[in-house]
């Protein structure tokens, strides 16, 4: 399916404004939305082109730039040490409400536009897979996919390095998909043990996928990208987002009228 990938919309959030960047199929009609975090380097060259995929699958895909409060709009850390010293920073100096609130924002953006359905997922990477997980707290959201999500077992997310998302788990409503790497080493055996052993503690339904791979295995850049792990992720991916979200509309006519995709 062809895409647009050139739309950009500045949102208002109590902390400021927020940048996001919009994926979606060029065809008209209405579809479901995804509400999709990146890395602690934004919104890279990588995550576009994840966006794209998934908009090309037939989502609206909505990707905030995370740290706003701290960066001009536009602002892309690069995949170096220097990108990686800052995004470290950044992640223990926003607040975890602040967190929550931009992901409150973007679901209400995607909600709100004329050529979305209403169902709402949320899916992200590393930081943005734990971002995901909190995101998925809101009650709209019917999806959410967690890629080796970051601090989650450490509880060390945002200021203060005390987060409550395990505490929180119970608020999930919709269905989880989590995927790590076992050789990833910011999550470890005895973390994901830790999250799992949450999740069947408060009756999340969820499923729970785990890969010889490492940490960073989706990025399609630098030495850790995997293209048969990232190949098979994507199969468990849309396969939720399809079932839970479904297809939307796809305007198949030249006179205009819309005709149901299955």
């Amino acid at each position: 399916m062809l895409i647009k990938d050139s739309e950009v919309v500045d949102l208002n959030t109590p902390t400021g404004e927020m940048r996001a960047h919009i994926f979606r199929p060029a065809a008209p009609g209405k579809y479901p939305a995804i509400l999709m975090f990146s890395e602690i380097f934004q919104v890279t060259a990588p995550i576009r082109r994840t966006a794209a995929m998934l908009a090309g699958h037939g989502f609206i895909v909505a990707c905030p730039e995370i740290y706003h409060e701290f960066e001009p709009l536009g602002t892309v850390l690069a995949y170096d040490e220097a990108g990686t010293i800052r995004g470290n920073e950044l992640k223990t100096t926003k607040p975890v409400d602040a967190y929550d609130s931009d992901a409150k924002a973007v679901l209400d953006y995607l909600k709100s536009r004329s050529d979305c359905t209403g169902r709402l997922g949320v899916m992200g990477i590393c930081i943005g897979g734990h971002l995901a997980f909190r995101a998925a707290m809101n009650p709209e959201v019917r999806a959410a996919v967690c890629f080796y999500a970051t601090d989650i077992h450490k509880k060390s997310l945002g200021l203060g390095k005390n987060d409550n998302s395990l505490e929180r788990a119970g608020e999930i409503k919709g269905e989880l998909l989590h995927i790590w790497g076992r050789q990833d080493p910011h999550v470890p055996l005895e973390g994901r043990n830790m999250v799992k052993a949450r999740l069947d503690e408060v009756g999340t339904r969820y499923t729970w996928h785990e890969f010889n791979g490492q940490h960073a295995f989706m990025r399609d850049e630098g030495h850790r990208y995997d293209p048969a792990l990232s190949r098979l992720s994507w199969d468990l991916l849309l396969e939720l987002f399809n079932r839970r979200l479904g297809w939307g509309d796809l305007d198949m006519e030249s006179d205009g009228s819309a005709e149901a995709r299955h």
